[in-house]
């Protein structure tokens, strides 16, 4: 089954509820039925506004039924769905349409109030609509709130009235209408934007305005002759234009071409429709305007004195509902009242009695509605002409300054023209959805220039007019399309130049007092329009941040209106003594410091409520901050950037300003690296940072650094250093404490010798080296990573304190090390006298070995070096080896980190720039490098000279070549030699191995070279010894080399080298020795001279002894 038209259903029913309602009041179910006034038949009542229930229930009570209480209970409730009273209590009625509705609510509703609210009567809906608009001529808060009210009581107490149901029989289509309207509609606040007019003595009302705009649109129509009455047959059409256009959608036609009524009439008919006048109204209008020119030959239609014209050709009659009567004729003498008396354009001179009289003749006029009908009437009528009389020499008198000829101007303060001018450019809107304009805007333009005349308007007055309007309308819909409009409407609004001398006279003359905060202030006519627009736009600016947070092209547009309307009002006398120091920039300027100040202020409201238990307020303002500054740098000053190629600048200084006044109290407070301190500076810095990357972004090199230079910087990288060096210091004095501790660590103490000594033990076999060393690299790393997870700013010098402070740190465990070992003096015997050899002497010795014992340390110093061991000596090198190779670690992780934590470079301070690229950190740690390569190489030659003078004491110096060299050979002192090395290497580490080897090697060469030429008495060489001696040289060296396993045998030649020399001179004869001593010149055998007395006294030969005790006095030993 097909779905049946909407349109034909309501109409069956319409058609049937007449059908009902006629035959129950024509029957006898109706005791009596009082008629509406000014009705005479049921033909004269609209049945379709007749209550039904109200009907049956005077029927079924057996009462009188008055239709016109009927009439009112219906439109009492025409607005409430109907009511089952025997339905279940689950069923309920929508007066929304689901369909388009949306979602239910999930919210419960809120609970309904238990009083019964006081009764109250709907007003029409034309006016109902009209209401909802904001009052255009309202200039002051208080008065749009007391006009408001006054409407409001006004329509409460008066009553519904047959003429109300006649001139709106449509009112189930305009409530439709009305609520598709406001379904559409998103209307914003534009209280602020209101003209700058004074206001009505009269209490005018914008229906008011609108009512006689539409009269003096017909005068101006009727002047052209497109003024026709139309049939009541009109009036039954139920299918009216306002309801064929519910069935339209936002973008349809409002009619087809076969159903719009075309010319002159068909417009008038639009018009009529968009002003939201009644047709009753229309009709009574139109024939009072036809009427008035009955008599009044060559007389134009738009000369006449309208109100005066209307109050004299329409009769009471006309209207069914007396007080009807009265608010029509009340709206008629308060038009006459403002129009001549209230706001004249010129001084009424010798017509002042007449102005007067006026007064007097309007309030008489009034009076005589209170008047019994036959006393009313007459006084009526006389007081209308007498009216007549005065008021059409007070409309035409001369000296008015009008431009468009002989014209009656009936309306003489201006403001009141442009307030009727402006109700009908509001006719330019669709109904349907205000943010677009009708189709018809160009035919209701010209139309609407036909009253120019009239009211007196201009092209500029237009053009000014027009565009307040359209801004008007984006201001409440939001529509760009409007605000387009409005842009193109204010660029065609000349110049003061560009005007006619005879306009610019007229405008000058447009001038009204307004009274405001700033008290009374006379204003022209382009500032009382203009003003408001402005003040608006720079408002709206004056915040963009809030107001344009989503629309660029919004934004850029106002901005436009904001230029036009300033450069328009520049030119008025009073404004152009102002503006001449403000520039466009300096406006930009303005509405930037102030949405910047805003939004700042809104940012630290939501920081103070915000919970900062994670996180400092500070830090939080300051990433908020630089959200804000990456909004308005990417959104906002591309915008305003093209109006003030400054802009960004002017944006992050005034925010680095802004957050710099928060912050100083916080810096200067900041003694100490605490998690406040943490918390704040990394983003306050980095905050500063990004301020100066916009401003470099923003301009050249050099400018840049211009700008950046007045900034107050915020000194975080300064004050954050000295914190850090602070921090700094008491790190370095933990380590140098954790070092202290770490080496009593290595320490035993013997209780027994009441000495403590170093006994380090490898942390395992296969880690060689002592814990101390792991213990302070720990620390050392712990400080670093602390210092680097200090997320503070920081320069170069604080990071080089601390590397200064690590490198100090490894000196002094590099010097604690190596303290207690001892002298080579106390592990070197002293050498004994130099003698002559003696036998003698030489036996007794033997028999009495203490005399020639070497002297040795005391107990403690032997116990000391004692506890030393090649095993413990072995560590301790190998630890400082691992100081040295970790330092390259170290130094390589640290170098990484600290060029990924690089400071920032920064214009505000070029000399710290200076520092910060030439710091490297190359040759950091040279001096901890240093000392532990001394310190190895110490302990190297302690634990060689150790092993052979000390340890291998008795063997090798005591006993080596003792008496003879045959009895005492080198190669019983390998095996002891062997285990010794073997020791070494089975501890030491392999980087080390050669050299720990090479220094017992230099102390084997040394022992060998004390043996042969400080001997002491117990020894004695001959010649023949000298081959013996070679050998056993080279089976030292061989030991050494030990088949390439060893040392290299370059560096072993090259050691034993000079004990070869001193080998070799001890296979000389003692002739040839003293021989070379005795000549005096340079050695033949390149000995030195020292080295051959030092043979010759271990010569048992006369001829050395006898050399010896000539030439330079050496005693023989004295055994």
């Amino acid at each position: 089954m097909e779905e049946e038209d909407p349109i034909e259903v309501l109409q069956r029913f319409r058609r049937d509820r007449r059908i009902l309602l006629d035959f129950i009041l024509s029957g006898t179910l109706i005791k009596k039925v009082i008629m509406p006034p000014g009705a005479v038949t049921l033909d004269d009542v609209d049945l379709d506004q007749v209550s039904v229930d109200y009907v049956l229930g005077c029927a079924k009570k057996g009462t009188l039924l008055e239709l016109s209480e009927a009439i009112r209970d219906y439109h009492d409730n025409s607005g409430l769905p109907n009511v089952n009273i025997t339905g279940s209590g689950d069923e309920f009625f929508l007066v929304t349409n689901p369909e388009t509705s949306g979602s239910p609510p999930k919210r419960a509703p809120p609970p309904v109030p238990v009083s019964t609210p006081p009764p109250m009567y709907s007003p029409s809906p034309v006016l109902s609509a009209v209401s909802m608009a904001e009052s255009f001529n309202s200039t002051d808060d208080k008065e749009l709130d007391f006009t408001q009210e006054k409407e409001l009581k006004s329509t409460q107490q008066r009553e519904l009235t047959v003429d109300d149901i006649e001139d709106f029989e449509d009112d189930d289509d305009l409530e439709e209408v009305n609520s598709r309207r406001m379904s559409r509609r998103h209307p914003n606040d534009a209280a602020d934007l209101v003209l700058k007019f004074p206001t009505f003595a009269t209490g005018i009302i914008d229906d008011d305005l609108r009512e006689t705009a539409y009269e003096v649109l017909l005068a101006c129509a009727g002047a052209s002759g497109g003024l026709i009455v139309p049939s009541k047959e009109k009036r039954k059409d139920k299918r009216s234009k306002l309801l064929r256009k519910l069935g339209r959608s936002k973008n349809e036609n409002v009619l087809t071409q076969s159903q719009r009524a075309s010319g002159l009439v068909g417009l008038l008919e639009t018009m009529r429709v968009q002003l939201e006048i009644s047709e009753a109204m229309d009709i009574r209008t139109r024939q009072g305007l036809l009427n008035a020119l009955i008599g009044k030959v060559g007389k134009r239609m738009d000369t006449l004195l309208v109100p005066l014209e209307l109050l004299c050709c329409i009769a009471r009659t006309e209207f069914s509902d007396k007080k009807t009567y009265i608010r029509w004729q009340k709206r008629q003498l308060n038009m006459l009242e403002e129009g001549l008396i209230n706001h004249p354009a010129v001084g009424f001179g010798e017509s002042e009695r007449k102005a007067s009289e006026l007064s007097i003749l309007l309030a008489k006029i009034e009076e005589s509605e209170s008047l019994p009908p036959s006393t009313g009437e007459l006084q009526r009528a006389e007081c209308l002409r007498s009216l007549r009389e005065i008021a059409i020499p007070l409309a035409e008198r001369p000296a008015r300054g009008d431009l468009t000829g002989e014209v009656c101007h009936w309306a003489d303060g201006y403001h009141l023209n442009v307030r009727l001018y402006e109700k009908l450019l509001l006719s330019v809107f669709d109904m349907l959805d205000e943010g677009k304009l009708t189709e018809e805007v160009e035919e209701i333009l010209e139309l609407i220039k036909s009253t120019w005349r009239v009211l007196g308007i201009t092209e500029t007055m237009h053009y000014t007019c027009y565009a307040w309007v359209l801004f008007r309308q984006y201001a409440i819909t939001t529509e760009q399309g409007m605000l387009r409009h409005a842009i193109e409407q204010l660029k065609k609004i000349p110049l003061k130049e560009q005007r006619g001398p005879q306009e610019r006279l007229h405008l000058k003359s447009l001038h009204c007092k307004v009274e405001g905060e700033e008290g009374s202030r006379d204003l022209s006519f382009l500032q009382s329009i203009l003003l408001p627009i402005k003040r608006w736009a720079d408002k709206q600016l004056g915040d963009y941040h809030l107001h344009f947070s989503e629309g660029m092209v919004m934004m850029e547009d106002v901005v436009s209106v904001a230029m036009l309307t300033r450069r328009l009002l520049s030119e008025e006398p009073e404004v152009a003594i102002h503006s001449v120091s403000v520039t466009d920039r300096d406006q930009i300027e303005s509405y930037i410091s102030l949405s910047i100040k805003h939004s700042f202020a809104r940012i630290l409201q939501a920081v103070d409520k915000t919970s900062t238990t994670y996180e400092h307020p500070l830090a939080l303002l300051a990433e908020e901050t630089k959200k804000l500054l990456r909004k308005d740098s990417t959104m906002f000053m591309p915008v305003l950037s093209k109006r003030h190629p400054q802009a960004t600048i002017v944006s992050v200084s005034l925010l680095h300003k802004l957050y710099g006044n928060k912050l100083k109290p916080f810096v200067d407070g900041a003694e100490h690296l605490t998690e406040d301190v943490a918390s704040v500076f990394p983003v306050a810095d980095s905050l500063e940072e990004y301020i100066i990357s916009l401003i470099r972004s923003a301009c050249e090199e050099e400018t840049a650094a211009v700008y950046c230079r007045k900034l107050i910087p915020y000194q975080i990288e300064s004050i954050s250093g000295t914190l850090v060096m602070r921090w700094v210091n008491s790190q370095l004095g933990r380590i140098l404490g954790w070092v202290e501790r770490a080496i009593l660590q290595e320490s035993t103490y013997s209780l027994a010798s009441d000495i403590s000594f170093q006994r380090w033990d490898p942390i395992s076999p296969q880690q060689r080296h002592g814990n101390s060393i792991v213990e302070v690299y720990r620390i050392v790393e712990e400080t670093v990573d602390q210092f680097f997870a200090l997320q503070v700013p920081m320069r170069p010098s604080e990071l080089n304190a601390l590397l200064r402070g690590i490198d100090n740190t490894f000196q002094v465990y590099a010097n604690r090390v190596i303290e207690n070992l001892a002298s080579k003096e106390d592990l070197v015997p002293p050498e004994p006298v130099l003698t002559r050899y003696k036998r003698e002497a030489g036996i007794k010795s033997f028999v009495k070995k203490e005399l020639f014992d070497p002297k040795l340390p005391d107990e403690k110093r032997s116990t000391e070096i004692n506890v030393l061991t090649t095993a413990t000596l072995c560590v301790q090198l190998n630890t400082l080896h691992y100081a040295i190779s970790q330092l390259n670690k170290l130094e390589d992780s640290i170098l990484e980190r600290w060029s990924k934590k690089k400071p920032r470079e920064s214009f505000l301070n070029k000399s710290i720039d200076g520092k910060s690229k030439s710091f490297t950190l190359k040759d950091t740690f040279d001096g901890s490098r240093k000392d532990i390569n001394a310190a190895i190489d110490r302990i190297c030659e302690f634990t060689g000279t150790k092993i052979i003078f000390w340890d291998l004491r008795e063997p090798f110096i005591e006993n080596l070549y003792k008496t003879s060299v045959s009895k005492s050979r080198l190669e019983a002192l390998i095996e002891p030699l062997d285990m010794e090395l073997n020791q070494l290497c089975d501890i030491i580490v392999e980087q080390l191995r050669d050299r720990i080897v090479t220094s017992l090697l230099q102390a084997s060469l040394d022992g060998l070279l004390r043996v042969l030429l400080n001997g002491g008495p117990l020894r004695v060489f001959f010649p023949s010894d000298g081959k013996q001696l070679e050998e056993d040289l080279e089976v030292l060296k061989e030991f050494f080399i030990s088949g390439g396993d060893g040392l290299p045998r370059g560096v072993v030649e090259n050691q034993v080298a000079r004990v070869r020399r001193v080998v070799k001179l001890h296979g000389y004869e003692s002739r040839e020795l003293t021989d070379d001593l005795r000549s005096g010149n340079a050695s033949k055998l390149g000995a030195e001279t020292e080295t051959v007395i030092r043979i010759l006294c271990h010569r048992s030969d006369s001829e050395a002894s006898n050399f010896l005790k000539k030439q330079y006095k050496i005693p023989k030993s004295s055994a």
